[in-house]
């Protein structure tokens, strides 16, 4: 079992129990260890994870899930196959779907949940071993596939669209100072705890008012600047486009955690760019598909990149929707 190079938004029914989680790695030497935790009310061990909040994200849910159940905060990196299986007794049982992500630890948090008894750093063998359900395996083996292959020491570059704006029929003053509506202010703060749960260090984004606030709650949380680019807006772009690549490049340089915010018009050459730095024919064309209809108002495309600079690789991708 591989890590999906590819992960959209998880289409489940209103009944569906929705859960997210992560598997916690490390490097000890050439050994990879792995974090599990053990619920005494179930006597068994498995992966960190737990049930979105109301309102909560996938991504939000997970690293939330992982500090309360191991105590320590942990930064998202590319997603594991989903688990899919039914709960509940008595019966009628309902369906589950868990959304699990590989992830490294920044910090350490606090105490561990009351649920939790025991957090374990295993090898991966000893982990398989210890593990009760089969199931949970799969995304241990997507996992080690993912560190054979390069894949796992990875940063993410998330993509995003700016939020909905006031329309342009409704404005009289400048584009550029056109500012997002309310639904629009809504999704710029449900995107706080997304950018989070990737530990996003760098802001750059159009100089535009629209795409400024969009980013501009989690820079605010963050305590991060907004680095503003115009080779970014669509004004800029129309006037050279040369100048877009110059700043992608300038991002995949400094290798870190990252956030760029643009619009429609722009979105597809700096996918389509993105999808020239993969050796992934899925990941390819995803961006590809991605930068064709494009990504609705608010959302964020990951691309989990290895390396920098000229060696920046994506190995993988994920959409994040608008909730």
């Amino acid at each position: 079992m591989t890590a999906p190079a590819v992960a959209l938004p998880v289409p489940v029914d209103d009944g569906t129990v929705r859960a997210a989680g992560a598997l916690l790695w490390r490097g000890r030497g050439k050994r990879l260890e792995v974090a599990i935790v053990h619920r005494p009310k179930y006597d068994d061990w498995s992966w960190p994870k737990g049930k979105l909040d109301p309102g909560e994200s996938w991504a939000e849910a997970a690293v939330r899930e992982v500090l309360e159940e191991t105590g320590l905060h942990a930064r998202l990196g590319i997603p594991l196959p989903l688990a899919r299986y039914r709960v509940g007794a008595p019966r009628p049982h309902r369906p589950k779907v868990v959304q699990y992500w590989a992830a490294q630890v920044i910090a350490t948090g606090g105490p561990i949940a009351q649920e939790v008894d025991e957090v374990r750093w295993l090898p991966a063998a000893k982990a398989r071993r210890t593990l009760r359900y089969r199931r949970d395996q799969m995304q241990l083996d997507a996992l080690l596939a993912a560190a054979d292959g390069g894949a796992l020491d990875s940063w993410p570059l998330l993509v995003i669209r700016h939020a909905s704006t006031v329309p342009r029929s409704r404005w009289k003053g400048e584009d550029d100072v056109r500012p997002l509506n309310e639904p629009g202010k809504e999704r710029a703060a449900e995107l706080v705890p997304v950018l989070a749960a990737y530990h996003v260090q760098r802001l750059v984004t159009s100089d535009t008012e629209r795409c400024a606030a969009t980013l501009a709650p989690y820079a605010r949380s963050a305590g991060l600047r907004l680095r503003g680019k115009h080779s970014l807006s669509e004004e800029g772009f129309a006037k050279d486009g040369s100048r877009l690549s110059k700043a992608l490049d300038k991002l995949l340089a400094h290798g870190e955690p990252a956030a760029l915010c643009t619009h429609r018009p722009v979105l597809p050459t700096v996918l389509r760019e993105l999808a020239e730095r993969t050796d992934s024919a899925d990941v390819a064309e995803a961006l590809r598909e991605s930068a064709g209809p494009g990504l609705v108002k608010g959302e964020v495309l990951v691309a989990h990149v290895r390396g920098r600079g000229d060696d920046a690789r994506v190995v993988a991708v994920e959409r994040h929707d608008t909730y």
